[in-house]
């Protein structure tokens, strides 16, 4: 089992406009969807996905479970509504969405009742997102290291996440990147720009190409069609070791997602 180096993400979308937006990336030839029960939008890229004809066994669809139904009686139930929801019998992926330290649920507890959602076939694979290195470990020691498809992690060139990305490939634990253009800050970039330039690319292009060159999955979103075109085209990029190494000097710990009582301490 893997995961797709490129899907669509839907963070913020809500009601038609996820519709559309889901819609029009599998229009494009998108094929693997994220999303999450906190986004409120499961149903709506259901419908989308029913529309557009395109055979379940194609689609690699990733839904993320939230804090409130972290307990082992809440949890695999939560799943069965998602998967309700998204219409379908199972997804390709589920993670837990944040660490949420201070929730009073145990991580043994939540990461067994994936692993059992896992074992009924609701989900071909599990994982996390927003762990740090030691929760990531208490993890691993749980459900064993190769159970655990991806740890979803803020990631773009302004927050390079070098620590943390360094135990996963120790571990052989994938990548997945979001907020990878950070909000669209790194599209105004001048160093991105003129290798964009370079390469008669967008900068976000560059900036979704150096994320997949390191080998890390990105889930960029967008509500327009050009957008999501253009973003499709990273995918034939390949960057030079030189523009790879100026890249890298971008970093400057630019988080822009930290919610308090969710986010553990970062590394």
């Amino acid at each position: 089992m893997t995961i797709p180096l490129f899907g669509v993400g839907t963070f913020r979308l809500k009601d038609q406009v996820v519709i559309d937006s889901v819609s029009t990336a599998l229009a494009l030839g998108y094929r693997a969807i994220d999303t999450a029960q906190i986004y409120g939008n499961e149903a709506e890229i259901g419908t989308a996905i029913a529309a557009s004809g395109i055979p379940r066994q194609q689609l690699f669809l990733t839904t993320k479970i939230w804090t409130e139904n972290y307990r082992h009686d809440k949890l695999i139930a939560s799943l069965e509504e998602s998967l309700r929801k998204l219409g379908t019998d199972y997804v390709d992926l589920t993670l837990i969405h944040w660490p949420a330290p201070g929730n009073g649920v145990a991580l043994t507890e939540y990461m067994t009742a994936l692993q059992q959602a896992q074992n009924l076939g609701l989900t071909r694979q599990i994982g996390v997102s927003n762990f740090n290195i030691a929760l990531l470990q208490q993890a691993i020691d749980v459900v064993g290291r190769e159970t655990i498809a991806t740890n979803q992690i803020e990631l773009s060139p302004y927050l390079q996440n070098r620590q943390l990305t360094a135990f996963m490939q120790q571990q052989q634990i994938p990548v997945t990147s979001y907020m990878t253009l950070a909000y669209g800050k790194v599209l105004a970039d001048p160093l991105l720009a003129e290798i964009a330039r370079q390469h008669q690319a967008t900068p976000a292009q560059i900036a979704l190409a150096w994320a997949m060159q390191l080998g890390y999955a990105v889930i960029p979103s967008s509500t327009k069609r050009a957008n999501l075109a253009s973003n499709l085209l990273a995918q034939k990029l390949r960057l030079t070791d030189q523009q790879m190494a100026q890249i890298a000097t971008l970093e400057r710990n630019g988080r822009e997602v930290d919610p308090e009582d969710l986010a553990p301490l970062w590394d």
